[in-house]
């Protein structure tokens, strides 16, 4: 073990070193926790403390793994390292009976959560309208990981809450927020249980720990409530999942919970180059609830880090690419060393598709390719029924978009009965001659009107633009509602749709003759493009996804006001700062080279949009940035930098000193820089202003 302590840094050292009494270990991005941690452990061994009286708590399987595998290679030893779940469930499988269940429990997975809840709304007459029954599902869960019982519940879902505990308890069966809500219920009301799980381990080692959510505290706080050997690990500044439950505050708290605790920071980073923790520094220094920290690397200085506003997001794409290719070619770099991170899954579409332009291979992580997402692909189903009669896949992946009441037993006859002729010919003639196939009157209204449906659309196409057919379909098809019932998706699938159309509108201006036909026929040709298996690839993944990973080349796209941050956390202080935490995990995964990549004008929520620059970029010293944008907007970006002004959007409300009171009705880019179309009531005028010249003022009305 001393040639091992040799390897760590002073910090990391006397972290290793610390055996009794709390102590929060600040490891920043990149400063090498995991080593900590596991040294930790073996040094405790090596002074004599029991493995068996050693728990360390991670958030993933994958980590405990990891963290597991290295012990046994230090000490040879076996350590319990599991995640927070699975130290729930070994708990109640031990002791659960005291809370009048039976130690054979068995665990419910999501679907068969749902299954019982659904039944819960049946018995108390509740529909499941829009998706109620998923809105119902996560209102539960978040009450479990609050620590909330059904009494103190909301009235809106406290009876089927209640009821849907006491049915688990029937079935004796618990899902998976139990594994933590019942725990700690336990601990709570049994003194000798409590006690029991108190004194089996005295080291307790928490990963992660600005992740947990008020269940996951509290356990913790109770496992270590007599001894306090509490050793946790985290970093506040990389919490990034407050939409899971997570609260940061417990890690910011960690001092007065825990009187008399020591916090070691692990500054030195072994990943990146200075320049870009220089600008991820900067950037994060903007948060206010967080513990000072600065990351520092050994691996020199580094190239700066590259800013490229683009005019459009096709540009941005492009200039991806080009840039990627630059660094393949100079630096010898591998496809694998490349990562592509966004705000949102739907921006993967224009990326993927001047990839697939190159021959480029690429990945995406921890989601579907763009044209393989469902809502995708269902909306290219129904255009391929515009188109076919005889599309048999199509017509049964459309079908019952929305449901009509026709099961799989009904469509097998229905298949079964076409015999050789075209499916969508025969479900016409059904209609018109019900003595083909016997069918209830809610099946026959069903299928007359997904036919009437398609006849519709087909009537329309000749009219319409690809664009507009898809929007068509989807408004005719009701499809945004089918897709409300997953209200926890809707958004992101919304983006996705609207992302469709915005292909469809770009693909329309590329060609001399542009035919649905043509554009089904491409777009099946990357849906079906071959599976690369192994072989090297750039990675594309939602910045979320990003955490605990690194690349020697980041492009970190999208750094737009309304993205980045994102549209749903401009009226909140504290989401705007999650925001920023989300954009610093993005900038700390790069090791040589980083871009930052925004664009002016985006097709966004099924509308053209001026799109304004990130407040992120504006908050990183521009001696740490190479301004790489087109002349025509590098000199506004610098402005930005230079006098930090405030830009508006459309619908803003401004004042201005000659004409008073104006609403704002356009942002775009001039010959002069940024541009506004302002309209004053007051003084009956609508005029065209060049934003560094007015001096526009934010209206205190808006």
């Amino acid at each position: 073990m001393n040639s091992t302590m040799a390897q760590l840094n002073p910090n990391q050292q006397k972290a290793v070193e610390h055996v009794e009494g709390p102590l929060l270990v600040l490891a920043g991005a990149g400063s090498g926790k995991t080593r900590v941690v596991t040294y930790r452990i073996a040094h405790l061994i090596d002074i004599g403390v029991l493995p068996s009286d050693i728990l360390a708590v991670t958030f993933t399987n994958k980590a405990a793994e990891e963290m597991k595998s290295r012990i046994r290679s230090l000490k040879n030893s076996h350590v319990l390292a599991c995640t927070f779940h699975s130290l729930g469930a070994r708990i109640l499988r031990e002791s659960i009976h005291l809370l009048g269940y039976k130690n054979d429990f068995v665990i419910y997975d999501e679907e068969d959560s749902e299954k019982l809840l659904k039944t819960c709304m049946q018995q108390l007459q509740l529909g499941d309208e829009k998706g109620l029954l998923r809105t119902t599902r996560g209102q539960i869960s978040s009450a479990k990981n609050s620590l909330t019982t059904p009494d103190k519940a909301d009235r809106s879902f406290a009876p089927v809450y209640s009821m849907y505990q006491s049915k688990l308890k029937e079935c004796n069966a618990v899902d998976f927020d139990d594994l933590l809500y019942l725990t700690v219920r336990l601990l709570k009301e049994n003194e000798e249980a409590r006690k029991e799980y108190q004194s089996r381990w005295s080291f307790v080692l928490i990963d992660e720990y600005q992740d947990t959510n008020a269940a996951q505290y509290t356990l913790a706080r109770i496992l270590v409530e007599v001894h306090g050997n509490l050793f946790a690990v985290g970093d506040p500044d990389q919490s990034i999942y407050s939409w899971r439950g997570a609260q940061y505050q417990n890690i910011l708290n960690f001092e007065r919970d825990f009187p008399g605790a020591k916090v070691i920071p692990l500054e030195e980073n072994y990943r990146s180059t200075n320049t870009i923790l220089q600008a991820s520094n900067a950037l994060i220094e903007h948060n206010p609830d967080r513990y000072e920290k600065k990351l520092w690397s050994n691996l020199g200085e580094g190239a700066k880090v590259g800013v490229f506003v683009a005019q459009s997001d096709r540009q941005e794409a492009e200039f991806v690419v080009n840039q990627l290719l630059n660094r393949i070619t100079q630096n010898s770099l591998s496809l694998d060393d490349i990562a592509i991170f966004y705000r949102t899954n739907a921006q993967s579409r224009s990326f993927e598709d001047a990839l697939l332009s190159k021959r480029l291979t690429y990945k995406i992580i921890g989601g579907l390719s763009f044209y393989q997402r469902r809502e995708v692909k269902d909306l290219l189903s129904f255009l391929r029924m515009v188109v076919s009669n005889t599309d048999l896949m199509s017509f049964l992946r459309t079908i019952n978009l929305p449901k009509r009441g026709l099961g799989m037993t009904t469509l097998e006859k229905l298949v079964e009965a076409s015999a050789n002729q075209p499916i969508f010919t025969f479900c016409e003639d059904v209609i018109s001659r019900p003595d083909l196939l016997k069918l209830t009157p809610k099946q026959k209204e069903g299928l007359q009107s997904y036919v009437q449906l398609i006849r519709d659309l087909r009537n329309e196409r000749p009219q319409l633009k690809i664009h507009e057919l898809i929007e068509r379909t989807i408004e005719r098809s009701r499809y945004l509602q089918f897709l409300q019932e997953d209200p926890e998706t809707f958004e992101d699938r919304k983006g996705n749709t609207d992302e469709l159309i915005n292909k469809a509108r770009e693909w329309e201006e590329e060609q001399d003759q542009p035919s649905l036909t043509l554009f089904l026929e491409e777009l099946s040709l990357k849906t079906t493009a071959d599976d690369q298996g192994a072989l090297p690839a750039i990675k594309l993944m939602t910045l979320h996804n990003s955490k605990g990973l690194e690349f020697p080349l980041v492009f970190l796209v999208g750094l737009e006001e309304q993205l980045l941050p994102h549209a749903n956390s401009l009226d909140d202080p504290s989401k705007i700062e999650e925001e920023r935490r989300l954009c610093y995990v993005g900038m700390t995964r790069a090791k040589r080279f980083l871009y930052l990549c925004a664009a002016t004008y985006r097709y966004l929520w099924n509308t053209s949009r001026v799109m304004r620059p990130s407040r992120f970029l504006r908050e990183i010293p521009t001696q740490y940035l190479q301004n790489l944008s087109p002349t025509t907007i590098r000199r506004e970006v610098e402005e930005e930098h230079s006098e930090d002004p405030e830009g508006f959007a459309p619908g803003d409300k401004v004042i201005h000193k000659e004409f008073g009171e104006g609403i704002v009705q356009k942002s775009y880019h001039s010959s002069f820089g940024l541009t506004y179309d302002v309209h004053f009531p007051d003084a009956g005028t609508n005029r065209t202003l060049v934003a560094k010249f007015a001096k526009l003022q934010r209206s205190l009305e808006g």
